[in-house]
């Protein structure tokens, strides 16, 4: 056998690769230089790419870095990049004449940036990027948390309903680009209280990203932005655990915000939203005592408003989600009726099975049930006492048209109702209506007496 040879990897200084390479595109051309950099513009850029844009013969970048540009080179021609189709045709001409072109950008050029407007005029192979962190990249480095988890939403020339959208299905971690034109972080704040989340998110606004200058704090639900906020910004929208409530008086005696409610951790949002929650609480006509079925309990949000109305009715919230009953009764719990619980109960199951074990109701609400919503129905006039009440939301025509012959063929008085909602949502200087998803609900009640006092 010949002797082996060993190679050490680090026998060769690295240089760093020539950003002008000395060979040219498939068509002849040299490729254009896409630099990104951070808030501190051209002094945080790695010495090659400083040689770069020292050697290029058009520099092109916005109004704010060609402000950076040192002066000296007369022969340096110099491009705003704020208006991009006199660009693109000045790129087009310094590419045909052998000119070297640079082009600064913000962070990457390939996400949200100017590297996609690049893409569309030129082919990859006349282009060579070089990409800086992006600013959701440098935002969760400084405030130390992994963003693999995270979400985010560009707020940059559109309109900002998609925010509050985002927010109904509650991420753990919410950047948002923001727009100060039409976008900015009062907005941001604007949405989340809107949305009556404001307690279950941590808001931080970063600012000047990779500047020496940078800032980057936490922003309490109270405290106003700062008077010298930078254009050079976003907002991290984190997802924290609840407070204790100390006193549950405090809270309105129903209609708790969304954002107060502890949520299931791989279902967040999943429950029934304020607006509709006053409405069906409204329509079960509660009585003074007796027992309420809540079925499809979720996170117990009915039947725990219902408890802070009624603390006499026996509540029996039933759910099939594992872990159900520690976090209905966390929430009750939280909301002051962890003892008026205790009258009836927490049940993981499936209905309409589980419900065999049950006392007979007076009043049910049905906010699940999927393909056995029919049979769940079934199952719940067969056990209604006299008087009962019996409300279903749903959320399409077909479901309504499957029940309500049901209700009615057993004879229940039978009406029918639309909840159609809308939150303010910022719109530039003013607010516009932003509407949540229609529910239609089936309030049944069968004759007789009034169930027991």
């Amino acid at each position: 056998m010949g002797a082996s040879r060993c190679v050490s990897l680090t026998s060769q200084p690295l240089r760093e690769p020539d950003p002008f390479p000395a060979h040219q595109g498939i068509d002849g051309t040299i490729p254009i230089a896409v630099i990104g950099t951070d808030a501190s513009g051209l002094a945080g850029l790695p010495p090659a790419l400083q040689a770069l844009v020292h050697q290029a013969d058009l520099l092109a970048a916005p109004l704010r870095l060609l402000a950076m540009v040192p002066p000296g080179n007369p022969a340096l021609e110099l491009v705003a990049t704020d208006k991009p189709e006199p660009l693109l045709v000045q790129l087009q001409a310094a590419q045909a004449c052998g000119r070297r072109a640079v082009v600064l950008a913000s962070g990457d050029p390939l996400w949200f940036g100017i590297g996609r407007l690049l893409l569309q005029c030129f082919g990859p192979e006349q282009l060579r990027f070089h990409p800086a962190p992006s600013s959701l990249q440098l935002a969760f480095a400084r405030i130390g948390r992994p963003w693999q988890d995270a979400s985010w939403i560009s707020l940059h020339g559109r309109d900002p309903e998609p925010l509050a959208a985002a927010l109904q299905q509650r991420p753990p971690a919410l950047a948002v680009l923001t727009d100060p034109g039409r976008g900015g972080a009062d907005t941001v704040r604007r949405i989340l209280r809107a949305s009556g989340l404001e307690a279950a998110y941590g808001v931080w606004l970063c600012e000047r990203l990779g500047h020496p200058a940078e800032r980057v704090q936490r922003l309490l639900p109270q405290q106003p932005l700062p008077c010298d906020l930078d254009p050079l910004n976003l907002v991290l929208l984190l997802a924290e655990p609840l407070a204790p409530v100390v006193d549950a008086g405090q809270w309105p005696l129903f209609g708790l915000d969304d954002g107060l409610w502890l949520q299931q951790a791989d279902r967040p949002g999943l429950m029934t939203k304020r607006e509709v929650r006053i409405q069906l609480l409204a329509d079960l006509a509660l009585p003074p005592a007796g027992v309420l079925w809540d079925i499809g309990a979720g996170v117990g949000s009915i039947g725990i408003e219902a408890l802070r109305l009624r603390p006499e009715l026996q509540l029996w919230a039933l759910e099939c989600r594992g872990g159900a009953a520690g976090l209905i009764q966390a929430n009750a719990a939280r909301f002051g009726v962890a003892a008026a619980l205790q009258r009836g109960g927490v049940v993981e199951g499936r209905a309409p099975q589980a419900l065999s074990s049950l006392p007979d109701p007076d009043r049910v609400v049905i906010g699940g049930g999927g393909p056995d919503r029919l049979a769940i129905t079934a199952a719940v006039l067969e056990r209604l006492r006299p008087g009962g009440v019996v409300v279903i939301p749903l959320a399409t025509l077909e479901a309504l048209a499957e029940l309500r012959p049901l209700l009615e063929q057993a004879g229940l008085v039978v009406g029918v109702a639309q909840i159609q909602a809308w939150r303010g949502a910022p719109l530039g200087e003013g607010t516009r209506l932003a509407p949540l998803n229609p529910v239609l609900v089936l309030k049944a009640t069968r004759a007789g007496g009034s169930p027991a006092v």
